[in-house]
């Protein structure tokens, strides 16, 4: 198991299940850190690194399932792995349609709850690594000119220069400028490298 610098979060209001959990993760060579409640957890402070949330379903105040929907309307794209000591079906439905990666029920096997804590550790990897190369294609993109960013939007299309000049109103050595200009500035090592970047900041807007 490749722990790396991943994060393991655990919310759960039991304390006996809480350093449990702590226990298992730790020695499972993850780095981990626990919430009492869904309110503490929402006030800390969470680095920008592959991580998983490990989240039960009822404690006083906001529930795990409310946190859930909270997290999803702030943005916080993070596997949930809930766990429970009252599953029942619609609940788990519930959790899973809302995003939730597993649903297991106290007491549930250590492997189990491993197995499932890798998995969700991994897949945010991915979307980890994704989400740096967007915000790197952002910056990128927002040290375009307006000017630029107009050509860009239209080489991208497969217009020739001189198409783009006449469809910008601009002369054809001008647009060359502004053409070179923006392949430096997104760092596109060709053409086609532009058109996915485009792809993908049209994908994310």
């Amino acid at each position: 198991m490749n722990a790396g610098d991943s994060i393991v979060y655990v919310v759960d209001d039991d304390a006996s299940s809480r350093q449990s959990l702590e226990f298992l993760i730790k020695a499972s060579g993850y780095a981990v850190r626990a919430f009492s409640s869904s309110k503490d957890f929402l006030a800390s402070v969470r680095p920008e690194v592959p991580a998983c949330l490990v989240l039960d379903v009822r404690m006083p105040g906001l529930t795990g399932l409310e946190l859930q929907g909270e997290l999803a309307k702030r943005g916080v794209r993070l596997p949930i792995i809930f766990i429970t000591g009252h599953g029942d079906i619609p609940m788990s439905v519930q959790a899973m349609k809302a995003g939730a990666m597993e649903f297991l029920t106290k007491p549930f096997r250590e492997d189990n709850m491993l197995r499932a804590i890798t998995l969700a550790i991994d897949n945010d990897r991915v979307a980890h690594r994704e989400r740096l190369e967007m915000a790197e294609l952002r910056r990128r993109h927002a040290r375009l000119t307006p000017r630029e960013r107009e050509v860009m939007a239209s080489v991208v299309t497969g217009l020739l220069n001189k198409q783009v000049a006449a469809e910008l109103g601009a002369s054809e050595k001008t647009i060359k400028a502004h053409r070179a200009k923006v392949m430096q500035k997104m760092e596109a090592a060709s053409l086609a490298d532009l058109v996915r970047m485009s792809e993908k900041l049209v994908a994310d807007a």
